[in-house]
């Protein structure tokens, strides 16, 4: 049974995020505060944490950096919740790898709908419905196991990003609006615009040599983004990778 760690300080909020969820047929744990969230994940890893960020001992900032920085659980998915006029906080979240955010106050239907599309992407694809391994120069992604390389160096990749990347491989050349993205790419049809703009930014850095001058993810001014496969370098373009 899926099992979901909520950590949010207030009683009152922490019990009507585990009521909806256990009547959601999830398995519930709770933390009060960054330090025990902490603990709680270290003890036995749960399938997805509800993160607020405003927490008393280590707040929800830090507890995603460092849920991040630990190979063990890089790719444990987060749902945040922030307050309404917090922007720079929730774009510092996703920095730090958050998958998704919702702010309070919120519906219980919204973060619900925001758990269940996290959870459906974090899952395994049922086998010989993930597209085949892809390539484009040195860059290799695999659908199926969720894993990306580039130069054979292993990448560091959140849910999010995975699969933003997968999708630009995908579809070489084309250029795509913010919104476009956030529909294709993860299903959803509202949202902060920031939020592609932050996990764009954040794919530049581990995958372009010059983050600050991108060639692989380039903007599209007044349109988007467009993923130029021959700008690494080699000429070659995305293809399906081969064995061998």
């Amino acid at each position: 049974m899926t099992r979901i760690l909520v950590v949010d300080d207030d009683p009152t909020v922490a019990e009507v995020v585990a009521g909806y969820l256990l009547r959601a047929g999830y398995t519930v744990e709770r933390a009060a505060d960054g330090r025990a969230a902490l603990e709680r994940v270290a003890a036995a890893r749960p399938d997805l944490v509800v993160l607020d960020l405003m927490l008393p001992e280590i707040d929800g900032l830090e507890v995603c950096r460092r849920l991040r920085a630990d190979r063990a659980t890089r790719a444990l998915p987060v749902v945040m919740l922030t307050a309404k006029g917090d922007e720079h906080d929730r774009i510092l979240g996703l920095e730090l790898g958050a998958d998704d955010y919702v702010t309070k106050p919120f519906s219980p239907r919204e973060l619900m709908l925001r758990i269940q599309s996290v959870l459906r992407r974090s899952a395994s694809p049922e086998p010989g419905t993930a597209p085949g391994p892809l390539a484009a120069g040195d860059l290799v992604l695999d659908p199926a196991a969720r894993r990306a390389q580039r130069g054979g160096r292993e990448l560091a990749l959140t849910l999010r990003e995975f699969d933003l990347l997968a999708f630009l491989l995908q579809h070489p050349g084309t250029a795509f609006g913010r919104e476009e993205l956030m529909h294709r790419v993860w299903g959803w049809d509202f949202g902060d615009l920031s939020t592609v703009t932050v996990h764009v930014r954040r794919l530049r850095e581990k995958i372009e040599d010059d983050p600050a001058a991108p060639r692989l993810i380039t903007t599209v001014w007044g349109v988007g983004y467009r993923f130029d496969p021959s700008a690494d370098g080699t000429g070659a373009g995305p293809q399906e990778a081969v064995d061998g």
